[in-house]
Formats: structure tokens, sequence, C-alpha cells
């Protein structure tokens, strides 16, 4: 049998890379399967939402493998699996779906009825999420592997993009599918609140599907000179004026048509004072005052049930101080949730193959070994405006 290596939580702020036990054909329950595959993993992210377990913002168990953004090569095959052979290279969707039940069958594979006996809905290496062992590892086990995964058409071409397509798994299809349910066409005018990966990615949908100016807040100066820098305009939330201040100064009106949470329920406060303190409905409630009305709010940040490091108790559970009565005197339309990758990844992969949008430059790609991920933790904590890609075996660099 062979070896097999990955990153393990080990409590509040601690990641390690440990000897994990190499994948097997069963499901969390331990039930034999045969429509998985094992996958050898060329590139596997570190994302926000991973963050947030690793600060102890969750009730993530000690042991925990992480990882959900996941691309590999087929190197073992199960019995069932019809469309899929080894030494294909696939994209592999955050989500875990079976393809079968009838939220599957509406392209709602963010919740899933079958794959978590908890909640509709499962992730690899995350909490809550079905049991499904995480992907920042050497070798993974991919569960409905034809019903889940992208084959990528030819694989030296896919090898030569894969910094941009390592970005297909998640943060790109999630930014895109907030910019959908914003309502985001051509010639709109759209804010984006965070300037990290997935409003980065956010941000080159809006782009991509037509709109006029596209403006990105944050208050890391770093990410906010990365966001400029690849033509975005940006406002920061760090100083005294308000948003809508800063909208009209670029805009010559405080409001926008489209807007998109990027930030999640470890919001921080606005202005000097504030951007100090977390205030997890800030993001929300500011998104109400500046679109206009009948405008819409596409809601891909993460929120969470359960969040024991919270400020308060209400926050704890999940309950958060929401000015609800403003969306709804502006007829504000709100779409939130896991985003159903499969909805979108082939499109994006065609656009990254016909060279009509470079991710990897956009979102900043930093590619790190698999020894170097704690590091690429802790930077990505503080603020770096990078987005870590672990790659296990070295096959980037040979790319």
């Amino acid at each position: 049998m062979s070896s097999n290596r990955g990153v393990v939580y080990l409590g509040q702020g601690k990641v390690e890379v440990q000897s994990i036990d190499y994948p097997k054909m069963v499901d969390p329950r331990g039930r034999s399967i045969g429509h998985g595959v094992i996958l050898r993993v060329v590139s596997t992210n570190i994302c926000g939402s991973d963050q947030h377990m690793v600060r102890g913002r969750t009730t993530a168990e000690v042991g925990l493998v992480l990882g959900h953004e996941i691309t590999g090569e087929v190197i073992e095959v199960g019995r069932d699996v019809e469309t899929l052979s080894v030494g294909d290279l696939v994209s592999v969707p955050f989500n875990v779906a079976c393809g079968r039940c009838p939220t599957c069958k509406s392209q709602h594979t963010g919740v899933c009825l079958n794959v978590n006996p908890s909640r509709a809905g499962g992730a690899y290496g995350y909490v809550d999420m079905g049991g499904w062992i995480g992907g920042q590892a050497e070798y993974v086990m991919v569960p409905y592997a034809d019903f889940n995964l992208l084959k990528f058409p030819d694989r030296a071409q896919a090898m030569s993009k894969i910094r941009d397509l390592t970005c297909l798994s998640d943060i790109l299809p999630t930014g895109y599918h907030g910019a959908v349910m914003a309502g985001v066409k051509p010639g709109a005018t759209v804010y984006i609140a965070g300037a990290g990966p997935v409003g980065m990615a956010a941000a080159a949908s809006a782009r991509l599907l037509g709109a006029a100016c596209t403006i990105v807040g944050d208050m890391n100066e770093e990410r906010l000179a990365h966001a400029r820098k690849m033509g975005f305009e940006t406002v920061d939330l760090s100083k005294d004026a308000t948003l809508g201040e800063q909208i009209e100064q670029i805009l010559g009106k405080p409001e926008v048509d489209c807007a998109v949470d990027c930030v999640g329920f470890e919001a921080h406060g606005h202005g000097s004072s504030g951007s100090h303190e977390e205030a997890p409905a800030t993001v929300l409630n500011s998104l109400m005052e500046i679109t206009r009305a009948a405008g819409a709010i596409g809601i891909p940040g993460l929120y969470v049930t359960d969040d024991p490091g919270a400020a308060d108790a209400a926050a704890r559970k999940g309950s958060l101080s929401i000015r609800f009565g403003l969306g709804w005197a502006k007829s504000h339309s709100f779409h939130t949730g896991q985003t159903p990758v499969m909805k979108y990844n082939h499109n994006l992969m065609q656009a990254i193959l016909w060279d009509r949008l470079p991710i990897a430059d956009i979102v900043n790609v930093t590619v790190v070994s698999l020894d170097q991920a704690p590091d690429g933790y802790r930077q990505f904590d503080g603020g770096a405006p990078r987005k870590f890609v672990i790659d296990p075996h070295g096959l980037l660099k040979a790319a």
C-alpha cells in the first residue's frame, strides 16, 4: 500500500503535515463503494473557509484532514465508474454530490440530500459536511466520480494552465456565482465586499459578465493595491468616509446596481475605529445601504450556524443583527448558500482555456510545497494578497 501525507487540523491556530491513511473506496460510514476514484493530487488550494476552522471559529474536531479545493490525476477507478480512466486530469468541485437526489438533478449540488446524514450538502475536509476526507494531501478519494468530476479535454494544455484551472474547484465558481446571483450584466455597476481570493474572483467574474465598473472594498492596503493593479476600482473601509461616500466619489452617486458579499461572518466594522472590531452583520447591512432599489445581493461569503469564537451569544448561533427592513423597503433580492460548482465549472474552464480569464494573475496564485502548507496558512491568515496553492508532488513546478 502506498503512503500518504496531508494537512491536519490540530486545534486553534495549528495545522501540521502528517502521515495519513492512503485513500480507500469507502464512504465516511465505512461502506464499500464502487462509484469512486482515487486521485494523485496535482494541486490543492488553501481557502478562506479553511481559515475559519483553523482560527477556531467552527466546531471542527482535532485530527480533521483539511482541503476541499482539489485538482488531480485519476490513478484508480472504482468498478462502477464508466466515463473516467486512469491518467485523466480532473477538477474536483468542492461539493460532494450524489447526482441522484432531487436537488442534484435541479443543479443545486451544494445541498445534495444523500452525502451528509446531519444536513443537506457535503464537502471534503470540512466541519459538519459529511466526514469526507480532505484533499490537502498527496492522494484523495472522490465519490460519485462520473457525476462530480470535470475532465480536462487535453492534458498538456491543462498542465500549461494549471495555475488557473486549480481555481475551478471553488473560488472561481464561487465568485462567479456571487456575481450571477447579484444580477451582474453588461453595463452594471458592481460592489464587491472583500479583496481576498474569492472577492477578486468575483471581481473577475463581474468583468467577464460585462460590468461597466467593478469596485472592490477592503481594509487591507496590500490587497487593495493588488486589486487596483488588476484594473478594479477600490474603496478603503478603514477610512472614516462612509462606503456610500466613497462609492459616490467613483460613480457620482452613492449606490450600485449589484453587490456581492465575499467576506462572511468574520466581518469587521468600518472606519478608523470600527475596522479593528469584529461586527458580523456589517457587510450585509452596508450592502443594503449601497445597493439601489430593486437591486440584488449575492452572498457567497460563509455564514455558520455555530461560531464558538463569536463575541456574543446570538452570533455564536449564527444570529446576526441584520437590518432586514431596509432590504425589504428597497425590494432587494438576496441569494445565499454553498455555490453549486458544477453549474458553472465547465464554461469557466472554457474561458480559461481560450484565454478569456487569467484568474491565476487576478487572485495572485502562489505555489507552495506540501511541507510549506503551514507557513502558507500563516501568511494567508496575516492578510497576504495571495492565493496559496499546494503542489504535493512538484508537478506545478514542472508544468
